[in-house]
């Protein structure tokens, strides 16, 4: 009866010391897979002289397999696309991936250049320069993200998604929704910092976007101090000053602050309260369910990119244009492919 005993206990500790080898060689193995993969070389590449450290948590999560949204507020297939379109010629340095995730990382979270350091175990000034680095090439392929409609079918489409949403065909040639959004940024000192209280009393930049029928931005301008009036802004945006959208026969949405126009652009606002007739009513109401567009699209922005958007932005405000434009971009990438945010993968 002991010899068994002790034979039971002898066979228990050399599966358990067999399965601990086990999970030892498999994390061995993918902390070889994945240093393979971020320090792969080139053909031709003089050097690559930068390694990651396998262990870091938040590259085990990526390269595991796991979901990427609440560490990156994005999906695999919006980061793929993504890095498909940042097609870079360094030869050297960390590598795009890499840098890529820090990005985005540094996006979603909102934090401080000195936690992004601390998470992915690499140098305070390599972080500065790579996130800077990497808005710069956002921003660079804006063309291909965020572009007006090019052909009479793209407008048609356009046009037959505004008609569904307001629920009426008269809005049939709805080329857009336009409206402004603010951007809560740090109060820049100076004398002209006072310029950037808006009127609800905190400093902000204002974004001014136009959106199609699925929420997706078609064009953006940003940069106004949050003093400044949505009507003195459009008047003062590329889409007003050009006057080449949208074209003859089609219309933007607008809301209440907005002038209603027919040159140099088209613009459509509702009737101004109060409204006495039954027509008008019905007008104002099929216009609403056609123009809140927009602001779903700021909205769906917003949830993606909570830390940017709803806390002050502390960065150089002339940077905050930049991180505005590379948010729009991500914007639209996951509209393109369905990528919705649930609430259940928030951080």
């Amino acid at each position: 009866m002991e010899v068994l005993l002790v034979c039971l206990i002898y066979n228990f500790f050399a599966e358990m010391e067999m399965e601990r080898k086990h999970r030892r060689q498999d994390r061995r193995r993918r902390r070889l897979l994945m240093c393979r993969h971020l320090c792969r070389q080139r053909r031709g590449m003089v050097r690559h002289y930068c390694v990651i450290n396998a262990t870091v948590p938040v590259l085990q999560r990526y390269y595991g397999g796991e979901d990427t949204r609440p560490d990156f507020r994005l999906g695999r297939e919006a980061m793929q696309q993504l890095m498909v379109a940042l097609t870079t010629d360094r030869q050297h340095g960390w590598g795009p991936t890499l840098e890529t995730l820090v990005f985005l990382f540094w996006l979603a979270t909102g934090s401080a250049y000195r936690v992004v350091s601390r998470v992915f175990s690499m140098p305070l000034p390599t972080v500065f320069r790579v996130v800077h680095r990497m808005v710069d090439e956002v921003v660079a392929v804006l063309p291909h993200f965020v572009h007006l409609p090019r052909t009479q079918e793209e407008l048609q489409v356009v046009g037959g998604g505004f008609a569904r949403l307001a629920h009426h065909q008269a809005f049939g040639k709805a080329a857009g929704a336009v409206d402004g959004c603010h951007i809560r940024i740090k109060c820049p000192g100076g004398p002209d910092g006072h310029d950037y209280h808006n009127r609800k009393l905190f400093p902000s930049v204002v974004l001014q976007a136009v959106c199609d029928h699925q929420g997706r931005f078609i064009d953006i301008f940003v940069g106004y101090p949050g003093s400044v009036h949505d009507a003195r802004i459009l008047k003062n945006s590329p889409i007003y000053t050009r006057g080449n959208y949208p074209p003859p026969g089609y219309f933007l949405l607008a809301d209440g602050g907005y002038p209603c126009l027919q040159e140099p652009l088209a613009l459509i606002t509702p009737y101004k309260r109060p409204v006495r007739g039954m027509a008008e009513q019905r007008f104002n109401y099929h216009h609403s369910r056609g123009r809140t567009i927009i602001e779903r699209a700021f909205g769906m922005m917003k949830t993606r990119f909570r830390c940017i958007f709803l806390e002050a932005l502390e960065v150089q405000t002339l940077f905050v244009p930049k991180v505005v434009t590379a948010c729009v971009i991500l914007h639209n990438i996951c509209v393109g492919v369905g990528d919705v945010l649930e609430e259940h993968c928030g951080a």
